[in-house]
């Protein structure tokens, strides 16, 4: 037996070789590879889907720790999309990831060519930019599935997943429906996983703690130029505590349900 074979021995014998081989040939492309994005990619590549996209533009953060399944002591500096791709190869060496250190904006949606995937996920933090892959990723032919807020909740019982506009106690969700409404609507319905747990901020501490982020800031990397000497924790309006197992739940909810979508292919 070949050790891709092997790898994937007991997901086989659960959906069969020909699911296997479904698995295999479909395109991902994850938005946002955080909390969330990080172990959905993690899943998916464990489950036999081979050919991923990962568009981060941030680098490794300490703060990311509690949270991001490639963020460790180890890796803080590194550029995320970088770091996660060399983790899903040490899964599955036979993989084909594709590491874009990119923002995802309205000025450059037409160079991730939306179009050439089987399933778009969205898992962006930055309000302006997850409501347009919104409305581009739903007038693909793609299967689009999106994240909701993920932070300020320590309840996984409370983790649901809802077509959009059914959304209800998120209050993300209902601010993306707000100013969705202002603009194009959704060409067509999707899948959210979300919650309906909003805790509150007990604690202090937004940033590193320091003057200046711990993340080397590296010149020459790949990706964009302009964005690799950047972090985030400087740059968030409002920075909101989380828990490994919440961001974790909701990330393999979004790979399960495209893993569940190629189940349900005639």
């Amino acid at each position: 037996m070949s050790i891709e074979r092997g790898i994937f021995q007991r997901t086989e014998l659960l959906l069969g070789k020909e699911k296997m081989d479904g698995l295999s040939g479909k395109k991902v492309i994850i938005f946002g590879i955080g909390g969330v994005g990080s172990w959905c990619a993690e899943s998916l590549v464990r489950t036999g889907i081979k050919k991923i996209t990962l568009v981060d533009s941030d680098r490794v953060c300490v703060t990311n720790i509690n949270r991001q399944l490639h963020a460790t002591t180890k890796t803080v500096g590194e550029v995320k999309t970088e770091a996660l791709k060399t983790r899903l190869l040490e899964i599955n060496p036979y993989a084909e990831i594709n590491a874009l250190q990119k923002i995802y904006n309205k000025d450059n949606h037409d160079s991730f060519d939306l179009d050439s995937y089987d399933y778009i996920i969205d898992a962006i933090d930055s309000l302006g930019s997850k409501i347009h892959l919104i409305r581009m990723a739903t007038r693909t032919n793609a299967t689009f599935f999106s994240s909701m807020g993920a932070s300020l909740k320590v309840d996984p019982t409370r983790i649901r997943v809802g077509e959009f506009w059914k959304v209800s106690g998120c209050p993300l969700g209902s601010k993306i429906r707000k100013m969705i409404r202002k603009g194009d609507l959704p060409a067509k319905a999707f899948l959210c996983v979300y919650s309906d747990e909003v805790l509150e901020n007990k604690g202090s501490g937004a940033t590193c703690g320091t003057d200046k982020c711990l993340c080397p800031k590296a010149k020459n990397g790949p990706g964009d130029p302009e964005l690799v000497d950047h972090e985030w924790c400087s740059l968030k309006a409002v920075i909101n505590g989380t828990t490994a197992h919440i961001t974790a739940i909701f990330g393999f909810t979004l790979a399960g349900l495209v893993i569940q979508d190629i189940y349900k292919e005639n």
